[in-house]
C-alpha cells in the first residue's frame, strides 16, 4: 500500500538519499550531507512543503513545493519545483498520487494554483497534462543567472 504524508524533520533521514538521488538524475555531484542541510532548513524555516510516499516501510518518492505571491491577483500561488519517484518505483501511480496530493494542499491553503517547469524532453509532461496541468503558450519565461555562482 502507497502511503503519501508531509515530511517533517523526523523524515530526513528516508527524505535525504530520495532527493540526493533526484539531484543526481539532474546531474548534480552526490553530497547527502549538503542534501540534509538544504531540506532540514526548508523544514524547519517553514520554506517549503514537502509530500513523501511510502510503499510499506519503504521512502519511494517526493514532491517538494515553495510558496510565491501574485501581485496581480493578490493569492498565493504554489512552485512545484520537485518531484521524484525511485526507479525500482516507477510505474506504480505514485507521481500521481504525489501530484494529487500537492494540488489538495494548494487548494486548501487557498492558492491560486500550481505552477512547474519541466524539460521539452521529459515524458512526464503527458501526466501533468493529464491532470489538469496546462502548458503555458502565453507567456514567455525568463531567468537570470547569478555569474558569480
Amino acid at each position: 500500500m502507497i502511503r503519501i504524508h508531509q515530511a517533517s524533520i523526523e523524515d530526513l533521514h528516508d527524505l535525504v538519499p530520495l532527493f540526493n538521488d533526484y539531484r543526481v538524475f539532474y546531474e548534480q555531484s552526490s553530497d547527502l550531507v549538503a542534501a540534509e542541510s538544504f531540506l532540514q532548513q526548508r523544514i524547519s524555516n517553514e520554506q517549503s512543503t514537502i509530500f513523501m510516499a511510502r510503499h510499506g516501510d519503504d521512502a519511494v518518492g517526493f514532491t517538494q513545493i515553495y510558496p510565491v505571491y501574485s501581485s496581480v491577483s493578490m493569492r498565493s500561488l504554489h512552485i512545484l519545483n520537485d518531484l521524484y519517484v525511485s526507479e525500482s518505483s516507477r510505474g506504480l501511480g505514485i507521481a500521481t498520487l504525489l501530484l494529487n496530493e500537492a494540488k489538495s494542499y494548494a487548494m486548501m491553503q487557498g492558492s491560486k494554483g500550481l505552477t512547474l517547469e519541466t524539460h521539452q524532453s521529459n515524458p512526464a509532461q503527458k501526466l501533468y497534462e493529464r491532470l489538469d496541468f496546462i502548458r503555458d503558450e502565453e507567456y514567455f519565461h525568463y531567468m537570470w543567472k547569478n555569474p558569480s555562482i
